[in-house]
């Protein structure tokens, strides 16, 4: 199926998109920096500096931190995080909705349609002429 991917570019800043909100949804699940990063395949100081960035992209932090010690350390997204995961989400949800008709158009269109058709007819193969 055809799929609408939502980036936000913030410039000069930068962008938030897909992969940005999913760390910082999976930050909420785990409590955790490090356990989120691994859950998308990437390294704790990658998931940190992205989280870094995004939360100098904002006037206020996404995600709060909480160093180690006996209660052990942590992270956890903002009120503010948790709002701005939301608006993406139904931003995301609602383009979805209003595009369908043009991405069942895209799918319909797009070559691994022609895969699963059956074989035209009466159609010149470009290679034979």
């Amino acid at each position: 199926m055809a799929r609408l991917t939502i980036r936000i570019d913030l410039a000069p800043l930068g962008s938030i998109g897909p992969g940005k909100i999913r760390l910082l949804e999976l930050v909420d699940e785990t409590g955790s920096i490090s356990a989120a990063g691994r859950a998308m395949d990437m390294s704790y100081r990658r998931a940190w500096l992205l989280i870094d960035e995004l939360n100098r992209q904002f006037k206020n932090p996404l995600v709060a931190t909480r160093l180690g010690g006996e209660a052990g350390g942590g992270a956890a997204l903002t009120a503010f995080g948790k709002g701005l995961v939301q608006h993406y989400r139904e931003m995301e949800s609602e383009a979805h909705a209003a595009l369908a008709p043009h991405l069942r158009a895209f799918q319909a269109a797009s070559a691994g349609a022609r895969a699963r058709s059956p074989a035209r007819k009466n159609v010149p193969d470009p290679d034979e002429e």
